[in-house]
Parts: C-alpha cells; sequence; structure tokens
C-alpha cells in the first residue's frame, strides 16, 4: 500500500486523516507542489519547494520548508516507490501531508477544448488547494468528448491547460502564452524555455487556426503532444515537439541518474 507521511509521521496511505475542522479542507486553504520519482528520485524538488515557499508567503501561510524537506526525504527513504508522485501539501491547519501517488504515462497526444476562464488575479502564482475550477475546466472538456481543457479568457486570450502548460508552433518558431496574462509558472515550462529556446508571447484565440503543432507541459505529462483543438487539426508530435520531448527527458535522465 503507498505510504503517506502526516507531519512527519509515516502511516498507510489509506489510513492518513485530517480533522474535518481544518482549513485546508473546509476552505482549500493552502498550498500543494506535485514532483516526479524517477527510480525514487525527484526530479526538481529543490524548485518544487521553493515555488511552494513563495505560494505560502502569498496567502500569509506559515510553513517550515526545512520540514518539509525532512519529510520528503523519511517517506522516499521508507517507500522506495520506482517511478511515481509525490503530492506535498501544508494546509491551513499547519499539517504538512505527503503522499506517494501511483504514475501512469500519459496517451501520445490529446486533444483540447476551448474552455473559458478568468484567472483569479489574487491568487496570481499561488498554487493553491483550490483547484476546483480547474478541475471543473477538464469535466467539461471530457463532457464535450475531448481529452482536456485550453483555457481562454472571456476577451480571447489563450492562456495554458487545467494543470499543464501550452507551446506551439506558429510560423515555423515555438512560442508559449506569458506569464503577464497570470498562468502559473510552471517548472516544466521553465525547463522547456531554456532548452528549446521558445519565446513568450500574447497568444490570440483566432490564432489557433494558424498553429501547425501544440504541445502541454507539466510535471507529470513532460511534453504531450496535442493532435487537435476543437476542430484544428495538428501535426501529431510534429519535429519541435519530439525536440522538446527529448532534450526534457535527457535533462530528467541526468538529474536523476544514480
Amino acid at each position: 500500500m503507498p505510504l503517506a507521511s502526516m507531519d512527519g509521521a509515516l502511516c498507510d496511505a489509506a489510513d492518513a486523516t485530517i480533522p474535518v475542522t481544518d482549513a485546508g479542507l473546509v476552505r482549500g486553504d493552502g498550498v500543494f507542489e506535485v514532483a516526479r520519482l524517477y527510480d525514487g528520485r525527484p526530479f526538481a524538488l529543490d524548485e518544487h519547494l521553493a515555488r511552494m515557499e513563495r505560494s505560502a508567503a502569498g496567502l500569509r501561510l506559515p510553513i517550515d520548508v526545512d520540514a518539509v524537506r525532512g519529510d520528503v526525504d523519511a517517506l522516499l527513504a521508507a517507500a522506495q516507490p520506482g517511478d511515481a508522485r509525490l503530492r506535498i501539501m501544508v494546509t491551513r491547519g499547519g499539517r504538512r501531508i505527503l503522499l506517494i501517488e501511483e504514475h501512469t504515462d500519459p496517451a501520445p497526444s490529446l486533444s483540447l477544448a476551448i474552455v473559458e476562464y478568468a484567472p483569479s488575479r489574487l491568487l496570481d502564482q499561488v498554487k493553491s488547494l483550490s483547484y476546483a475550477a480547474n478541475m471543473l475546466a477538464s469535466r467539461v472538456a471530457e463532457e464535450r468528448g475531448f481529452d482536456e481543457a485550453l483555457l481562454v479568457t472571456p476577451h480571447g486570450r489563450v492562456l495554458e491547460g487545467p494543470t499543464m502548460s501550452l507551446f506551439y508552433v506558429l510560423d515555423g518558431d515555438l512560442w508559449t502564452p506569458p506569464l503577464d496574462d497570470h498562468i502559473l509558472d510552471s517548472i516544466t515550462r521553465r525547463h522547456v524555455l531554456e532548452l528549446t529556446g521558445a519565446r513568450e508571447r500574447i497568444t490570440a484565440r483566432d490564432e489557433i487556426a494558424r498553429m501547425t503543432e501544440a504541445f502541454m507541459a507539466s510535471t507529470t505529462r513532460e511534453v504531450q503532444a496535442v493532435h487537435a483543438i476543437e476542430d484544428h487539426e495538428l501535426e501529431r508530435g510534429g519535429p519541435l515537439t519530439r525536440e522538446a520531448a527529448r532534450l526534457l527527458r535527457a535533462r530528467i535522465a541526468e538529474a536523476t541518474s544514480g
């Protein structure tokens, strides 16, 4: 059974509990991160913990990052989880919750439905436990027969997916929407930008029809090709998508090698 850590104490994940009065449950008041484990070794853990600290500061949430790091070390030493996901949560109730979750490889490509979405300015760059709107966007897309959602503002600016960053090819160059449009400063997005030389640009909804390739990037997906956005078909795993996937995988392998 997968292991969990509750404030430094190890237990079976199925037996982990928190009080129903914890504001992390009652109000979604807390922060979280999810890191990939490759043969039990986390990729970009320092970056995840640094972002968690920034998110907590944005929520005015006290957090002991050293204690969280100690929990991570103890949990991974006991779990020996192989390829998996590490979920880290800190709640307003002061609880540190870590879970080892099963990882399954995503499909080779996916289709995206446009879902209208207005980012919260107050929660800008805060990765909080309040993810209901993002999860609803995914369900709305699935109800229409698509694999995932592509979030677009009411004014027609293309943003990102509910849990992943968008990259696309336009006129032969690789682009991504800018952080100034209040999208998440994704850790995988940072690595893809650095590795590929992709650039930021404001992206209008009516430009989707001119895109020739697109992919989503995230911790759990790495690089996942997009074969359709609404009724616009794209090259399924084109050359720039394949190169981004190769470069990211090589960096991960180097960073997590024994």
